[in-house]
């Protein structure tokens, strides 16, 4: 029998391993789809034949993590799904424009086709925009003023520009030649909007949130805290230099800048959660107050026992089973 007072933390940490991999598995599907290029049907054709076979089951990581809010912290879901209400349904169009586009597109004359290139495009952009503008509130803990606003604002650029970076960072390991370079520098250019987004919110952050700031001050862990921002900016530079080089003998190293944007996006994320823990609803909600009663989570486990190792093992096996360079896209 788990303690009652674990419970909270377990289901946390598995809702933020379920956030985790939907940023980085459909951050690139998002950052391919903003990116699609409309001058080019055969480069387009070639980067929606790399993430044709995982994009939809991407997505299974934001269901999850919304289902467990649901069911494991219902009071954090009412307030979280309140604030963000018009952000969410916004989210949603765009991703039922992803959906849609992506399926007419193969079926549709192809005089109309790039009617439909437009609606994945934007569809994506919309999503990524919503996403991050809901990330900027709750780091702001939902308040209703210019300085949140702007923040979001910030947020929603900042994301749409991350998911860009591993996107095309996806783009330089699945795909070769004159679409590999060109995705080299879609990659270095949204490198550096994203470094810049990075430091933006490591310098306000702390600044509009003074238990943060005294969160990342104190002492012994600010010396692990501080490493955070100083390993993200060195994969940057990193990376840059990497993809700066392209194209590599034989291509190898390809997968460098996709992996080095994984870890950006994990250490990113490590350094949001040091900072809120164990608040899930920024200062007004903890994990304990806000989680179901310890017998409903003792019950739920179970199914998460079975259930978030089925999706990540299926997940690994699908990824598995498309390994590779991109080839030719084909619809059946």
């Amino acid at each position: 029998m788990i303690p009652a007072d674990w419970l909270p933390v377990i289901f946390v940490g598995l809702m933020g391993l379920a956030v985790l991999i939907y940023a980085m598995l459909d951050g690139y599907d998002l950052g391919v789809g903003i990116m699609l290029p409309l001058d080019n049907e055969t480069q387009a054709d070639s980067m929606i034949a790399s993430i044709g076979p995982f994009w939809d089951a991407n997505e299974t990581w934001l269901v999850l993590a919304i289902g467990l809010l649901l069911i494991a912290f219902p009071q954090a879901h009412s307030v979280v799904l309140r604030e963000l209400y018009i952000p969410a349904a916004i989210m949603l169009i765009g991703l039922i424009m992803r959906g849609v586009a992506f399926d007419f597109r193969a079926k549709v004359a192809v005089a109309n086709k790039p009617i439909w290139d437009k609606s994945f495009k934007l569809g994506s952009l919309i999503t990524a925009l919503a996403q991050g503008y809901m990330l900027g509130m709750y780091v702001m803990g939902f308040e209703q003023s210019i300085t949140a606003y702007l923040f979001s604002g910030l947020a929603a650029f900042g994301v749409a520009a991350a998911y860009c970076y591993i996107g095309a960072a996806w783009l330089v390991m699945k795909t070769s030649d004159e679409l590999q370079l060109r995705a080299a520098r879609w990659a270095r250019r949204a490198g550096w909007i994203c470094f810049a987004g990075v430091a933006a919110v490591c310098a306000m952050n702390p600044l509009v949130n003074p238990e943060i700031l005294a969160r990342w001050l104190s002492f012994p862990n600010a010396l692990f805290v501080w490493a955070i921002p100083v390993v993200c900016f060195a994969l940057f530079a990193i990376i840059d230099q990497v993809l700066k080089r392209f194209p590599l003998p034989d291509d190898k190293g390809c997968w460098l800048p996709f992996v080095g944007a994984m870890f950006i996006f994990l250490f990113c994320f490590s350094g949001l959660g040091y900072s809120f823990f164990p608040y899930i609803v920024p200062g007004q909600m903890t994990i304990w107050e806000s989680a179901s009663a310890p017998e409903s989570l003792q019950f739920i486990l179970w199914g998460a026992i079975v259930v978030v190792p089925v999706i990540l093992l299926y997940t690994i096996f699908s990824y598995r089973v498309f390994w590779g360079k991109v080839q030719d896209l084909k619809y059946y």
